[in-house]
């Protein structure tokens, strides 16, 4: 996966913010011109954050939509459509914190369930557990944020998919890695 540089990442927080700002707020600022790798396909997550706190997280894990357009959807849902939260309002935008995460195309985790703790580089990878009809995805920051071991990583996932926090350890659950390249304001 090509990275994105520094300069390109600043232009996707832009991006997911002036997409909330049109949409939620009624101010239309117009953005600049994408340089050629936002119209590549790549997996992507706002995150929203509000004093501290989560406000809302959502995305594309797999590469659906060319960065440019996947990053204004992301956006939006994360505002508007994250169950667990509120639409954000207007008067919230000021003090909202918006992190774009592009992601690496998730891989399987090809090892024995014993061994997944040993193959998860927590700071580095992000999870994906699906088992019995269910899925979870962890942004890698996750376990960072929390301090947690991989283990207790990859029990959180399990649990992101409703399903018991252990569950990693059965042949039937499978397990997905990926990257992701982290961008946020301030």
């Amino acid at each position: 996966m090509e990275l994105l540089t520094p300069a390109e990442g600043v232009l996707a927080v832009r991006l997911a913010r002036a997409t909330l700002e049109k949409r939620i707020g009624g101010k239309g600022k117009e953005t600049a011109p994408l340089p050629p790798i936002f119209s590549e396909m790549r997996g992507v997550f706002v995150t929203l954050t509000l004093k501290g706190e989560l406000r809302g997280c959502i995305g594309f894990p797999y590469p659906t939509f060319p960065l440019g357009k996947a990053i204004p959807e992301a956006a939006l849902s994360a505002a508007l459509e994250d169950p667990r939260f509120t639409p954000v309002r207007a008067m919230e935008l000021a003090e909202l914190r918006v992190e774009v995460t592009v992601l690496s195309v998730p891989e399987h985790l090809g090892v024995e369930p014993g061994e997944r703790p040993r193959a998860v580089e927590v700071g580095r990878h992000g999870l994906i557990v699906k088992g019995y009809g269910r899925s979870g995805l962890l942004l890698p920051q996750v376990p960072v944020e929390y301090g947690w071991d991989s283990a207790t990583f990859l029990s959180h996932a399990c649990r992101k998919a409703n399903l018991p926090a252990g569950c990693w350890r059965e042949e039937g659950v499978e397990v997905f890695t990926f990257e992701g390249q982290i961008f946020h304001e301030g």
